[in-house]
């Protein structure tokens, strides 16, 4: 692998890092860039590449934003459910039809995008209620995680975005209390999936660390971007990802190709 390939692909896992911090969809970055410059790598391998970096600049950028958001460690009671649902999900990957999943995916990116638009106010304020502890609070948080954690191991895109938006309505927070949460079952749903790739031979590791290094510093950006700038920043970012991840999904749809 040349120099001029090994640049590339540690900015493209710096900037993956950076949207992964922010929002999540760091992945329709990498993977297809890891893809392009190894024209020989399968599609499992080059998903394995991605999840060892992420699960770096997650687990990084989740404790940045834990810092700010102490209550977030409540999300570790969902992390063993992440950790099997991604799992599971990454074991039936190979079966799930890719063209039937993204019209649904573009379907819900649409949605999210459109209600953000119309709802300006929607994760702007954290109004924390007895009814978090709820018993069918609960069983929403617990439906949700096991959904998105599939999910992740099957297909991934928009899975930190869908995170966000499910706590933020689920706990009445504001989005910088549903990232936190957001980022600490991500780190599960990256790990349950790595798991599964590193035993089915998958998981190119040389390649994954040296990319987890930037991915890193990516995250550590992002993250304090976050805290930095607020809600309305995160808020703004989620509308242009909700359009980029669309348009890049529609273009995999109607192109017959990419991941």
């Amino acid at each position: 692998m040349s120099s001029t390939v090994i640049t590339i692909l540690l900015i493209g896992s710096l900037v993956a890092g950076w949207v992964d911090a922010i929002v999540g969809g760091g992945g329709l970055i990498l993977i297809p860039l890891v893809m392009i410059v190894n024209p020989g790598m399968s599609n499992a391998q080059a998903l394995g590449v991605n999840k060892v970096a992420a699960i770096f600049g997650t687990a990084s950028s989740a404790a940045v934003l834990v810092r700010r958001v102490p209550a977030a460690v409540r999300a570790l009671r969902y992390a063993p459910l992440a950790l099997v649902g991604s799992a599971g999900g990454a074991m039936i990957a190979s079966s799930v039809d890719k063209e039937l999943m993204r019209p649904v995916i573009i379907v819900l990116l649409v949605a999210v995008g459109l209600f953000i638009l119309f709802r300006p106010s929607f994760g702007q304020v954290d109004a924390p209620s007895s009814t978090r502890s709820a018993p069918r609070a609960v069983l929403a948080l617990l439906a949700l995680v096991a959904a998105v954690s599939i999910y992740d191991g099957t297909f991934g895109p928009g899975t930190g975005l869908f995170l966000i938006m499910g706590f933020t309505s689920l706990l009445s927070a504001d989005f910088i209390t549903s990232a936190a949460w957001a980022k600490v079952i991500n780190v599960f749903t990256n790990l349950g999936a790595l798991v599964t790739f590193a035993v089915q031979g998958e998981v190119l590791w040389l390649l994954g660390l040296g990319l987890a290094v930037t991915n890193v510093i990516g995250a550590q950006i992002g993250a304090r971007m976050v805290l930095g700038r607020g809600a309305g920043f995160l808020r703004g970012v989620i509308l242009v990802v909700v359009v980029l991840m669309s348009a890049k999904l529609a273009y995999d749809q109607f192109a017959g190709s990419g991941v």
